[in-house]
């Protein structure tokens, strides 16, 4: 970790800290004032100066904190309009991957789905066939719905609204990906600490949960998923800061979603079991953890979606492609 990095986590972690249940408005205004729109954008165009690795650290502590705000959305949505030389208005802004609908001269008709934050978001930075669109929601009629954790994902239908585009090849797909791989590696973390916490505490039978073998066994396959998200995480990262346009980081970002689609299985059900009944009630936090990890897995690519981009990449190179594709990637 860098000194910078290390600063940008000191900062996130104090504005992020005990703000899951807070009123959307006061972690929004904390967030923006604290600049993570910026995140990503050279210090040249007024922004921090930050890469993916340092995305991606931000986002573990969002995941950590279940900070209940768009706080990678905002970062993803600046760093796509100034990608695309689109100037972003000031206010809540999101993201949109899944797009129906066409655009006629400047104007967009058709509905925007599953937006984080969508009723909170006052534009939304969307990319569809290779356009990148910048479109108010002033007008938008708001479909509300929700993930299993209670987190805004809406629908807005937009009828002759007037549309910013860029014709530029911005995958936002696979970076919003990366964001939920960020926010599920710190939720597995947290939600590791908690039960080898409770596991500490909790007596049985005259000795701690901790004594257990059986208990104790659990606990090594949650640390061991725990490392494995954060490793396909970084390396994911590292690979988006090697390749200047991501086009070469697309088998990490697949495989990187992948592979936390698949430990959100074990590590929630582990959690669980550590924590007994105590842990799927309202007041104890592991549920703020466990709901959101069942809902970001599903979202910006679920596991059939991964599973397909993975395969065609890796089909695409057949097997001596593969090999060398494989053993040329660095640490």
């Amino acid at each position: 970790m860098s000194d910078i990095q290390g600063m940008l986590l000191e900062t996130a972690n104090a504005v992020f800290a005990d703000r899951t249940d807070a009123r959307f408005d006061e972690v929004w205004e904390a967030v923006d004032e604290a600049g993570f729109g910026i995140l990503l954008l050279d210090e040249t165009a007024g922004g921090f100066g930050g890469d993916w690795a340092d995305f991606f650290a931000v986002m573990r502590e969002a995941g950590r904190h279940a900070l209940p705000a768009p706080v990678g959305e905002y970062a993803l949505a600046t760093w796509s309009a100034t990608a695309a030389g689109l100037e972003l208005p000031a206010g809540c802004v999101s993201v949109a991957t899944d797009v129906e609908g066409d655009v006629t001269g400047s104007v967009f008709n058709g509905v925007l789905r599953r937006i984080p934050w969508g009723r909170y978001a006052e534009n939304i930075i969307a990319v569809s066939s290779g356009n990148v669109m910048l479109l108010p929601l002033a007008s938008a009629s708001i479909e509300e719905h929700e993930n299993p954790a209670g987190e805004p994902r809406d629908d807005a239908i937009l009828t002759d609204v007037e549309v910013v585009t860029a014709k530029i090849d911005v995958d936002l797909q696979a970076r919003a990906g990366l964001m939920r791989v960020g926010q599920i590696s710190g939720a597995v973390d947290s939600a590791l600490e908690m039960s080898i916490e409770y596991a500490n505490s909790r007596k049985q039978f005259g000795r701690p949960l901790a004594k257990f073998q059986a208990v104790q066994q659990n606990l090594a396959v949650f640390a061991s998923e725990a490392a494995a998200v954060n490793c396909a995480g970084q390396a994911a990262a590292l690979a988006c800061d090697r390749a200047a346009t991501g086009a070469g980081a697309q088998f990490e970002l697949a495989a990187a979603k992948l592979r936390v689609n698949m430990a959100v299985d074990k590590a929630t059900a582990i959690a669980h079991q550590v924590h007994g009944a105590i842990g799927f009630t309202e007041e104890y936090p592991l549920q703020r953890l466990t709901r959101r990890l069942m809902g970001w897995r599903s979202e910006f690519g679920n596991d059939r979606y991964w599973a397909e981009r993975l395969g065609n990449h890796v089909a695409g190179r057949g097997g001596t492609g593969l090999w060398h594709s494989v053993t040329g990637r660095s640490d």
